[in-house]
């Protein structure tokens, strides 16, 4: 009975491990994920690796010392034909690509110092396809506690932190004649630097000083981490009505400002940000509630009034597409305590302003009209300690007022 089980049986083991091995040989036989192009995006203190695929892929990265480096293994990865790995720039002195290797591909990133990584994969859009990004910052990373000095004794400079929009990696808003957004609006927001560091008693800080991508958190780290006083963020906007055209100006809305004042309270335990001064970190739930809630209003009502003036310059300049100043939840305006304001110099999208933002004489007139705005505003209110404070009394002084 036995020997006769034993020869019922055998074929269907046969058939079972041949059908075993006829899907491992399907498996092996299934296209891997080619990677089709490596591209690094690198700024003074960050970069940004991208890898483009051609399909959805699991990965690890794995951040080492002695010396060191970051190793990011793709699964199911191979090279695509064409495909070669850009050279180092910034933390990243070099890109190596290894051979497929158990299935996987591995990248190394070679740094020339210590820095924070992380990677996502992001879904296709209608400009890309499947990315895996890898993302590196400072030995601290983008959200490194700031420690601020406000105490001077002579009086100082206002110090206005000018924000390129986009960067790097993302391009922004497209015009019909491939005009990008991130090119134009980094022109704009180094023509506003360099007129506002003409202006006695005021100086620029730029986020980004070249085409690489910075974290919108890390924007507003590096505005605060040179103790601006103000923030102003260079956007072109877009949207599918060529005919649409104007500039409009933003601050951040009430429930975006009680999002990220949770946001702190939150993460209060990790940060030591100050809050006007104030640093949360001993302060019982009220407390730091009331904080927030006097460090915002008056950072809200600073950039109401700051961006009421920019837009009453751009209205100078140009048509003003929205007459009044807006509000929404921009992540990059959400420093509780730093005046904010983001402003659409124009829509992209229209062909007739698309041409004139790439004219250096127009970009300059919109720098203008921003400057002439903040400088109206802190005319009419200058912060005490600034040499603004002292030109104003003194032409008041003058003036006979």
């Amino acid at each position: 009975m036995f020997v006769l089980m034993r020869a019922r049986l055998a074929p269907w083991v046969l058939i079972a491990g041949l059908a075993a091995l006829t899907g491992a040989a399907a498996a092996s036989a299934a296209p891997a994920v080619d990677v089709r192009d490596v591209r690094l995006w690198a700024g003074p203190e960050s970069a940004r690796v991208v890898l483009d695929l051609s399909g959805r892929a699991a990965h690890r990265l794995l951040i080492l010392k002695n010396p060191d480096r970051v190793v990011l293994d793709v699964t199911g990865a191979r090279l695509g034909r064409g495909a070669r790995p850009p050279g180092g720039a910034g933390v990243v002195r070099q890109v190596r690509l290894s051979p497929p290797a158990g299935g996987n591909l591995r990248i190394v990133l070679d740094l020339t110092h210590a820095a924070r990584a992380k990677s996502f994969l992001t879904a296709p859009n209608r400009r890309y396809g499947y990315r895996l990004v890898v993302d590196l910052g400072g030995a601290g990373g983008a959200e490194t506690p700031v420690k601020v000095e406000h105490a001077r004794p002579e009086a100082r400079d206002l110090i206005i932190a000018v924000d390129a929009g986009h960067g790097g990696e993302d391009p922004g808003a497209i015009g019909l004649h491939g005009t990008r957004e991130k090119d134009v609006v980094l022109a704009i927001a180094r023509a506003l630097a360099q007129q506002i560091d003409q202006e006695p008693g005021m100086r620029a800080v730029l986020t980004r000083d070249g085409d690489y991508f910075v974290p919108l958190r890390d924007r507003m780290r590096r505005a605060r981490a040179r103790q601006a006083d103000l923030f102003v963020s260079v956007h072109a906007d877009s949207i599918r009505d060529r005919s649409v055209d104007g500039s409009s100006v933003y601050i951040l809305s009430q429930r975006g400002a009680t999002d990220e004042a949770a946001r702190w309270l939150a993460e209060r335990e990790n940060a030591s940000d100050l809050i006007g001064g104030v640093s949360l970190e001993d302060k019982s739930d009220v407390l730091a509630s009331v904080l927030l809630d006097l460090s915002q209003s008056a950072a809200l009502s600073a950039s109401h009034a700051a961006a009421e003036q920019v837009l009453h310059q751009l209205n100078r300049v140009g048509e003003v597409r929205k007459p009044l100043v807006q509000q929404a939840r921009f992540v990059v305006l959400k420093s509780p305590d730093l005046p904010s304001m983001l402003v659409e110099t124009a829509y992209i999208s229209n062909p007739q302003e698309e041409q004139r933002l790439r004219a250096a004489g127009h970009q300059a007139k919109l720098a203008g009209a921003i400057r002439d705005g903040l400088r109206r505003y802190f005319y009419a209110d200058p912060p005490p300690g600034t040499r603004i404070a002292q030109l104003a009394a003194g032409a008041a002084a003058g003036s006979g007022g």
